[in-house]
C-alpha cells in the first residue's frame, strides 16, 4: 500500500504554462503506471517523461498517492464531460448502471493503471490527499445528473456515496480475478437498482 509523504500541502497550478505542466505530468504517469504498475513506477521516470525537474514533480504531487489519485481524478473528470445521453426508455438506475458499466470498462482496458489509481484513492486521507474529495464529488455529482436529481436529499447523497463504495469494491473484486468481466457489469447493474430504488425522485408505488 502506497504511503504518503509527511511533507507541506502539494502546490495549485495557476498559470497556462503550470496547469499544461501538470497535465504532462498526469499523462505520464498514466503511460508509466498502465505499463509497470504502481510498485515499479519511480517518479524520476515520470519526471523525465513529463519533460520536468523532479523538484516540479514533487511540488505538485508529494508522493504517488498523491500522483495517482489525482490520474484517477483527471480520468474522471474527462469521462464526466463525454457522458452520452441515456437510451430513450431507460430507467434512471439503468442509466447509472450504463455509466458505471462504461467507466468500470474503460478502467479495466489498462488493469495495471485501474489498481494503481484505486489502490492510491483508496489509501488517500481526504485531509491529506484533496484529489480523493475531488473523485467522490465529481463522479457523485455525474451520478445525481443522470438520475435527473438536482436537489438531492441527504438520502439521495448518502445512497450515491455507497454505491461508489460497492463500485470500488466490485472493481477491486474483478482486478484481482475473482469475477469475470461479464460478472462485474451484471453485479454493478444490480447494486444500481438495488440501492438507488429509495431515492428522492423513484416512482411511488
Amino acid at each position: 500500500m502506497p504511503r504518503i509523504a509527511e511533507v507541506r500541502p502539494p502546490a495549485e497550478p495557476s498559470s497556462p504554462e503550470q496547469r499544461a505542466r501538470h497535465l504532462r505530468i498526469l499523462r505520464a504517469a498514466a503511460h508509466i503506471g498502465a505499463e509497470n504498475g504502481l510498485e515499479r513506477v519511480q517518479m524520476h521516470e515520470v519526471a523525465k517523461a513529463a519533460g520536468v525537474a523532479i523538484g516540479t514533480l514533487y511540488r505538485y504531487f508529494p508522493s504517488k498517492t498523491h500522483l495517482f489519485t489525482a490520474v484517477m481524478a483527471e480520468q474522471i473528470d474527462r469521462f464526466g464531460e463525454n457522458l452520452p445521453k441515456p437510451a430513450p426508455g431507460t430507467s434512471p438506475e439503468d442509466a447509472v448502471g450504463d455509466v458505471l458499466v462504461s467507466a468500470s470498462r474503460q478502467l479495466l482496458r489498462k488493469p495495471a493503471l485501474a489498481t494503481a489509481m484505486l489502490q492510491s484513492a483508496n489509501a488517500a486521507n481526504a485531509a491529506a490527499v484533496a484529489d480523493a474529495a475531488r473523485i467522490d464529488g465529481t463522479f457523485g455529482g455525474i451520478i445525481l445528473r443522470v438520475l435527473g436529481i438536482d436537489d438531492p436529499t441527504v438520502q439521495d447523497v448518502t445512497l450515491v456515496r455507497l454505491l461508489l463504495q460497492c463500485w470500488y469494491g466490485v472493481l477491486q473484486f474483478s482486478l484481482n480475478g475473482r469475477a469475470s468481466i461479464a460478472d462485474t457489469e451484471s453485479d454493478i447493474r444490480l447494486a444500481c437498482r438495488l440501492l438507488l430504488a429509495p431515492r428522492s425522485n423513484a416512482p411511488q408505488d
